[in-house]
């Protein structure tokens, strides 16, 4: 008897109520640390600028309130100002009085530059110190989006876990957590669900393809008979090859744990000799160049991609005088296996269309004999769950060149 899911769990609760008029005020928010903090630095920035300018202003005043003449035996005489040695006491005053302004003016000159020294050396420091505080305020959002790129990788067993104080930073993340939590048993239920299905599937598959075997081999059947169980056969094969590439497609979609050293120049050979048969049915002739390109993955799995990328190149080419071209190599240090054919022409806002489960081009039905359209749709499952991509071009002329990109 099937046990009934689990309900889904609430998110997380703050640890404070909101109803309360007091602890919302005191909780360490945000909010509040971004205000002590730039508040107290610009308290610091403006205490350490006050204290330079009363340092140079005293400066100053010290060095303008120096007389910049002396009277000696009766005679006014200075470094820095012209008296004239007889001139009436009028005249002499008005020099004196110039000479003065002209020594403060000089002292306020210096100030004034000084002060600009000394307020672009605080902006420095303050930006550098700015800087390095909104980093480490800023450094719970890094770890949430460096999660969030490795879940986006199909990588749901990913935490945040993140420590600090409860503001809303912690909160987010717990609510992500919790989401991941709960998108992780969703995709988990799914591909259960997917697996026991197809499971189940099989044995009802098998029995009939058993009768059927068994009854076509009785050779008083009549003719009528005899081609309605060779239809129904073919249909049952069919069914068969979906609830298999169900299952592949279920398995596929998870990350590879077990990785061992797989030459992408072994597998794609043994794909190529599987599909030969057809091909030189079908009038393809296969070629391609093989250079050594290991990764680190399932062996069966990327051998299952070279096998659906090769059969579609069969299958959907041209009558008379078609190939496909298999290579694969290493490109700064990546594994790239590239399948390319010659066929009908493909438009390129139809690419997309060919990864989706049971869809493939207008011209092509569901119901078509070439597949049960899930060979991409596996393929670029099984290449997710190595790290890779997979990319069609259409290519000039008709067909596609089809690029598996694996790191190695």
């Amino acid at each position: 008897m099937a046990t009934a899911p689990a309900p889904p769990q609430a998110p997380p609760k703050p640890t404070w109520d909101p109803r309360d008029p007091v602890r919302p005020l005191l909780r360490p928010t945000i909010r509040i640390r971004l205000t002590l903090l730039y508040g107290g630095m610009f308290l610091i920035a403006g205490i350490l600028l006050l204290s330079i300018i009363y340092l140079l202003a005293a400066q100053a005043l010290h060095i303008g309130s120096e007389l910049p003449f002396k009277i000696v035996n009766g005679i006014v005489k200075s470094d820095i100002c012209n008296f004239p040695s007889e001139a009436p006491p009028e005249q002499s005053n008005a020099a004196m009085n110039a000479c003065v302004n002209e020594q403060r003016q000089h002292a306020l000159d210096d100030l004034l530059r000084r002060s600009l020294f000394a307020l672009l050396g605080l902006s420095v420091i303050a930006f550098a110190f700015g800087y390095a505080m909104a980093g480490r305020v800023l450094s719970p959002l890094g770890k949430i989006t460096r999660t969030a790129r490795q879940v986006a990788g199909s990588d749901l067993t990913r935490r945040i876990k993140l420590d600090g104080p409860d503001d809303e930073l912690k909160e987010l993340a717990d609510t992500f957590d919790e989401m991941l939590d709960r998108l992780e048993r969703a995709f988990s239920a799914q591909q259960r669900f997917v697996a026991n299905a197809s499971h189940e599937l099989r044995t009802p598959l098998a029995i009939n393809r058993t009768l059927l075997e068994v009854h076509l081999s009785d050779p008083g059947v009549p003719a009528e008979l005899q081609q309605l169980g060779k239809t129904l056969l073919a249909t049952n094969k069919r069914s068969e090859q979906l609830v298999e590439g169900l299952l592949l497609l279920a398995r596929s979609d998870n990350q590879i744990v077990e990785r061992k050293p797989v030459d992408l120049a072994e597998a794609a050979p043994r794909a190529v000799d599987q599909v030969r048969a057809e091909a030189e049915a079908n009038g393809v002739e296969i070629r391609g160049e093989r250079a050594p390109a290991v990764v680190q993955g399932n062996g069966v799995l990327l051998e299952r991609i070279a096998l659906n990328l090769v059969q579609n190149a069969v299958r959907y080419n041209i009558p008379e005088g078609g190939w496909v071209h298999v290579s694969t190599e290493l490109q700064q240090g990546e594994a790239v296996l590239v399948v390319e054919n010659t066929g009908p022409v493909v438009p390129a806002y139809e690419i997309d269309n060919l990864f989706e489960p049971f869809r493939r081009l207008r011209q092509e039905r569901t119901g078509s004999d070439k597949g049960v359209g899930l060979g991409l749709s596996i393929a670029r499952s099984v290449a997710r769950a190595h790290r890779g991509r997979i990319i069609a071009e259409p290519r000039e002329g008709g067909g596609l060149v089809m690029r598996v990109t694996l790191p190695v």
